[in-house]
């Protein structure tokens, strides 16, 4: 443009600009100028529109008026990087904030940890963090800001409380563990030897709390954490505290021990080489070993476990704890609905190795080690027919009431005999003690606000001395009374919680071939398989069955 010159000053540091009214053809547009200078070297640099229009509206009026005086101005700079720290309000967390330069310099990183030392941040600042957040800065545009975390602060973390080690084995984790042999094969028949423990064994330790790690602020600042609780030691039966170490539980006779619920127990064992006509039913006040096998029509009842290291053949097995049978059991189909001539009833976990023509009910999991057919199951958890870790057995054939997973190998059968599971049972107990805790608690909250209201009238007037004692009961009582309600309150919402969880937790899975003739049912949902799929499991989400292939 004629009448117009720009450029750096001496220093190359500030652009200046010089309009000579006596040699412009016209009047000068400020955006044309300002997107002229932008196109040349110095569009690196910051330019401010505001002075170029400035500058240009003045020169214009002197080239109307004939007056030739110059007008020069400062136009732009170029400007280094601009670089800041914002700390958080508990000095954890130092954000970065880095804006490019306008054709200055880029910052350093021995500068930015300068500038960190001088903010006060002297611990958790990740030089890596600050290398990266530099590389985007220099491909940005100018004045455009990054952001990152580059420092923070170490949280204390609590120390966690005492806890019981069992020292000896549950019967049950025992035969879920089959032995090693030297060659490094896992033998699957050995179970290694039946866990019986003397008196003054040592079966259960507990492990003294941890004092928990110390944490940090950015700014050094030391978090101290609170170190853990010694948790009283709960004993079961059979047990007692040794007297050379008040952490260590004994047993105090010889007997099958058992950690449930982290309590540990010893119980009474009788033990036998089998149960059949010439010994007799066998009913005990503890735990039961067989070693050998079960006949048919025989009962074996006990208030601890019972472990079977034999087969079981159409007989009664029912145990307060868990029933372990080592090898198999068979029965036939009774006259009763849903029943068979083989019964295994446990308060805790079932374990067999194999079965058929089996009633089985207990309160936690059942687990089949090979095959189960042609048998009813009623169960509080989950039933997993194959090794615990990789279950390939097969089931075919059964009724199932769960409340938790189904998992085998290969669910139903070529032939296409009938399995159903039903997760009815489980969900309806909690909805059934959902209905039963939310009604408690629209009673309680109507009675605690109708309290609450006779409570603020009597605040607000003057009481007698003599019925100053009666008023202060009164507010005891209240505070009870709304305590309560909020417990109340909390358990409706761990029940409501609860549901959910159950309807996410419960599904089938088979790990090898789902055949058809598999039906599933909660209340009203119902699924069935009509064709054969290949590894797949079918879950229940959002009031649906959905059925999904296994890909990994």
């Amino acid at each position: 443009m004629n009448g117009v010159t720009y450029g750096f000053d001496d220093d190359l540091i500030n652009v200046n600009l010089t309009i000579n009214p006596a040699e412009l053809d016209k009047e000068l547009d400020s955006t044309a100028l300002f997107n002229e200078i932008r196109n040349t070297e110095l569009g690196e640099v910051y330019l401010s529109r505001n002075t170029i229009k400035s500058a240009c509206d003045k020169a214009n009026h002197l080239f109307k008026t004939n007056d030739t005086t110059p007008v020069t101005e400062s136009i732009g700079e170029r400007r280094n990087a601009e670089v800041s720290f914002r700390i958080a309000e508990d000095d954890m967390q130092a954000v970065l904030s880095v804006t490019a330069p306008y054709g200055g310099q880029h910052p350093s990183l021995k500068a930015i940890l300068s500038l960190a030392k001088k903010s006060g941040i002297v611990r958790g600042l990740g030089k890596r963090h600050i290398m990266n957040l530099l590389e985007k800065v220099k491909l940005a545009d100018a004045g455009e800001t990054i952001d990152a975390v580059v420092a923070k602060g170490l949280p204390p973390r609590d120390g966690h409380s005492s806890y019981m080690k069992p020292l000896v084995p549950n019967a049950l984790d025992r035969v879920l563990r089959p032995q090693t042999n030297p060659d490094g094969k896992t033998d699957l028949r050995n179970l290694g030897d039946v866990i019986c423990v003397k008196a003054k064994t040592p079966v259960v330790k507990r492990v003294s709390p941890s004092k928990g790690r110390v944490g940090y602020t950015i700014k050094g600042a030391p978090l101290e954490a609170k170190p853990g609780d010694w948790l009283p030691i709960k004993m079961g039966s059979g047990v007692e505290v040794s007297e050379e170490d008040e952490n260590l539980l004994i047993a105090s006779h010889s007997g099958m021990p058992k950690f449930l619920d982290l309590v540990m127990s010893v119980d009474d064992t009788y033990t036998c080489t089998g149960v059949n006509v010439g010994s007799g039913h066998v009913n005990y006040d503890g735990a039961v070993l067989v070693n050998g096998d079960v006949t048919e029509k025989m009962r074996v009842v006990a208030t601890g476990d019972i472990t079977i290291n034999g087969f079981v053949e159409s007989a009664y097995i029912e145990a307060g704890g868990d029933i372990i049978i080592t090898e198999g059991a068979m029965g036939k189909e009774s006259n009763d609905a849903n029943s068979c001539s083989c019964i295994l009833k446990a308060g805790g976990n079932i374990h067999v190795q194999h079965g058929q023509g089996l009633s089985i009910n207990c309160g936690r999991n059942v687990s089949i080690g090979r095959q189960l057919a042609y048998s009813y199951i009623q169960c509080g958890g989950s039933v997993t027919v194959g090794q615990i870790d990789n279950p390939k057995g097969n089931l075919f054939a059964c009724e199932i009431e769960s409340q938790d997973v189904v998992i085998a190998g290969t669910l139903g059968a070529v032939s296409g005999s009938s399995l159903s599971v039903d997760f009815s049972d489980g969900f309806n107990r909690l909805v059934e003690r959902i209905d039963i805790i939310e009604d408690l608690v629209k009673q309680l909250r109507d009675n605690n606000l109708r309290h609450k209201e006779k409570m603020d009238i009597i605040a607000q007037k003057a009481v007698p001395k003599e019925m100053l004692r009666r008023v202060n009961e009164a507010q005891e009582l209240f505070e009870n009374e709304t305590a309560m309600l909020n417990w109340i309150e909390m358990k409706a919402i761990e029940m409501r919680a609860a549901k959910e969880q159950y309807q996410e937790r419960i599904r089938i899975v088979a790990t090898k071939k789902l055949y058809s003739g598999v039906t599933l049912k909660l209340n009203k949902r119902n699924w069935r398989s009509d064709r054969e799929y290949d590894r797949s499991e079918v879950k229940f989400r959002d009031h649906q069955w959905h059925f999904e292939p296994l890909v990994s």
